[in-house]
Formats: structure tokens, C-alpha cells, sequence
């Protein structure tokens, strides 16, 4: 019993996190044209973080996409800027985009 509750403390402390940050990308709309693993109008979550891993600059260039939209990255289609999302919010939701595998 205290084994089960120990793994299931755990998997909660790690899942809460991942849930709590794609809960923000949805309150932020991002999921209107973002999927964790398909493209919809922008790419997946997933395919952003192998594209910039282990690139140092990741989170700043990131960060600017999500706050001031980008041009030309993943193909003809802008990723317009969202004013509503903060620099906190962009660095959190960059964060969990980048843990994604």
C-alpha cells in the first residue's frame, strides 16, 4: 500500500506540472493552431522541441516567437503575435513545450 502511494505521489508530481502548462496553452488559445503531437496550422509541440533542442538560444527565440509571432519558420503560414500571453506565461509554456519528447 505505501509502495502504490508513493508511485502514485510521484507520477502526480510529474504529471501535474505538464498538465498545468498545457492547461495554460489552452486558457492562451495556443491549441487553436498547435497540437502536443500533430500539426494542425502551426506545427506540433513536439516537432518545436526537437527542432530547437540543445540550441542555447531556444528559449529567448521561443519566447519572442510566442509573444511577437514569427515569419518563415515552419513554412509560409505567420504565427501571428499573441499580446495576451506575458513573459512569464511564454517562458512557462516554452518550458513544457521544450520537456515534450
Amino acid at each position: 500500500m505505501k509502495r502504490t502511494l508513493i508511485t502514485l505521489a510521484m507520477t502526480l508530481a510529474v504529471a501535474a506540472p505538464a498538465l498545468a502548462d498545457e492547461a495554460l496553452a489552452k486558457s492562451k488559445n495556443c491549441m487553436a493552431c498547435h497540437a502536443v503531437d500533430k500539426k494542425l496550422v502551426g506545427p506540433a509541440y513536439k516537432e518545436v522541441a526537437k527542432k530547437y533542442a540543445g540550441q542555447k538560444d531556444a528559449e529567448a527565440t521561443l519566447v519572442t516567437h510566442v509573444m511577437k509571432g514569427s515569419k518563415g519558420v515552419w513554412g509560409p503560414v505567420p504565427m501571428p503575435a499573441n499580446a495576451q500571453v506575458n513573459e512569464a506565461d511564454a517562458k512557462k509554456l516554452v518550458d513544457w513545450i521544450m520537456s515534450l519528447k
